[in-house]
């Protein structure tokens, strides 16, 4: 038991689908008696969509610094954030309309969850994002109203400053609270998974782990494009340096990155190789990384925008022009927002479906490729942290070249 105490919770979750596999092939009938975890699995994500995305995305504004900071390094990086994470939520959509995952199975389309694709108009669509209740939102838990009410907030409370010192304390503290009670529902995310990948066995067909396969090949393919041609590019014409130089001198944080599927922990060493290797000065770094750290999440985004044409083809939506706009939107917003918790991406992918008014019928298949992309969208979340802080740092005349220069 103590082994098992120690052991990370991705490992965890690969013994939890073996178990449920194993028990979906040689006993249906226990996968049905132990059914009603993976249930209570889903319900307990579900508990947790609200609040954890109005409080995460709130403090996430509030955490950019005061207005004055905003406008020098703040401004500068926030941009980078969301324009790499709208680029990289865009990378997953055009793949996802070319190589369309999930057209070659129809079962999906059988649930009792449902819902019927419907077109929308781009303004209707746009328009009902913003809220007329906010409390209303919250209670049917319409997510791109909340995710937009959160954002005004926050750009409300950074504006007051320290005139709204306890109130954005509080903001915090419910953020952590949420992250805390994540982290309780992720420690028992092993046995709920095992359940529901126990009855997944006895309703998913060949067709759909074959097109399950091709979202995953094409989520991997991706996040190399991003990593070896979207971040050169950023370092070679927009910071004008040499790119060649800047991946070599990245690469201890990247191994730790793909090794450890943490940002978290990759953040001492991406700090230490930010002035030791690339020089940037500590006032830019100590701002940039931190902050990139909790917000700049293009590796989730990048599956976002994957998931959403997945999802919508999987449960017969329609991927209209519209939709697509929100997708982007979505990759942008909850990559911003994503949980900074070990296994948030489940969650995160709870959120998806429920903004998307889609079933949660596709979490048991996430939750089992997740460990076999996390790696990848983990290295593009702290190599683009980089890309952005060198490119801030020499935007303002602050990098130190000689030391970048210097092999």
């Amino acid at each position: 038991m103590d082994f098992f105490k120690k052991m990370s919770l991705g490992k965890k979750i690969l013994i939890g689908i073996a178990i449920g596999l194993a028990i979906g092939f040689i006993s249906p009938r226990a996968a049905e008696i132990i059914s009603p975890l993976g249930t209570v699995f889903l319900r307990l994500l579900k508990m947790l969509i609200v609040p954890l995305v109005f409080f995460s995305i709130t403090s996430g504004v509030c955490k950019m610094g005061d207005v004055k900071q905003l406008r020098t390094v703040g401004l500068r990086f926030v941009l980078y954030i969301l324009i790499t994470s709208g680029l990289s939520a865009s990378v997953g959509v055009i793949a996802g309309l070319i190589v369309k995952p999930g057209t070659g199975t129809t079962e999906f389309l059988n649930t009792e969850a449902q819902v019927e694709s419907v077109s929308y108009n781009f303004i209707d669509n746009v328009v009902s994002w913003v809220p007329d209740n906010v409390v209303n939102a919250m209670a049917t838990a319409n997510m791109l109203q909340i995710i937009v009410f959160a954002i005004f907030l926050g750009v409300a409370l950074l504006s007051l400053g320290d005139k709204v010192k306890g109130f954005v304390s509080g903001i915090d503290q419910g953020s952590e609270a949420m992250l805390k009670i994540t982290a309780y529902v992720m420690e028992v995310s092993p046995i709920g998974i095992a359940s529901l990948m126990a009855t997944m066995v006895n309703t998913v067909s060949g067709a759909t782990m074959k097109e399950v396969i091709t979202f995953l090949i094409t989520d991997n393919v991706c996040a190399l494009l991003i990593l070896f041609v979207l971040y050169p590019f950023i370092i070679k014409v927009l910071a004008g340096l040499n790119p060649f130089k800047f991946m070599k001198k990245i690469t201890e944080p990247m191994l730790v990155a793909v090794t450890t599927t943490s940002s978290a922990a990759t953040l001492p060493v991406s700090i230490k190789v930010a002035e030791e290797k690339l020089g940037v000065p500590e006032n830019i770094y100590g701002f940039t990384l931190p902050l990139g750290n909790t917000c700049g999440m293009n590796g989730f985004a990048l599956f976002v925008g994957l998931c959403c044409i997945f999802a919508s083809n999987l449960y017969g939506f329609d991927v209209t022009f519209s939709r697509i706009i929100q997708f982007v939107f979505l990759g942008i917003i909850l990559s911003v927002g994503a949980a900074g918790v070990k296994g948030a991406g489940i969650v995160m992918s709870t959120v998806l479906l429920e903004s998307l008014g889609m079933p949660l019928s596709l979490i048991p298949i996430l939750a089992a490729i997740w460990p076999t992309i996390d790696p990848a969208h983990t290295v593009l979340n702290n190599v683009s942290d980089l890309a952005g802080t060198t490119l801030v740092a020499n935007s303002l005349g602050k990098l130190d070249k000689e030391v970048f220069e210097n092999s």
